[in-house]
């Protein structure tokens, strides 16, 4: 005879499974702010870009992105890069932009 199913077992390790699936996937978009520089723009500025970037249609736009994004991660070591690294690849879609607020603005 076989065993019974607990499906509420089993529903309640999906659902927790699922919550730590959530949970990494915003420590990766954070971590993914703060690799690129972006954690130097306001909340407002970088939101309002999303948007942009959410909206936008234009596969050509979205294939050059892709592309900057991936020679992003071949080029750079994310977790051991020094800070003046990426700074200067921060530096060249906003010059001057990502070393002057992340200088002078811890309170942001």
């Amino acid at each position: 005879m076989r065993k019974p199913r607990d499906y509420d077992a089993e529903l309640k390790a999906l659902e927790d499974k699922a919550r730590d699936l959530r949970t990494l996937k915003v420590q990766q978009l954070g971590e993914l702010v703060i690799a690129t520089g972006a954690d130097a723009l306001t909340a407002d500025e970088l939101a309002g870009a999303l948007v942009v970037l959410a909206e936008t249609t234009d596969a050509g736009k979205r294939d050059a992105w892709a592309k900057r994004g991936a020679a992003f991660f071949r080029g750079k070591s994310r977790r051991s890069a020094p800070t003046a690294d990426r700074d200067n690849g921060g530096a060249q879609p906003q010059p001057g932009g990502a070393q002057s607020p992340s200088g002078g603005a811890g309170a942001a």
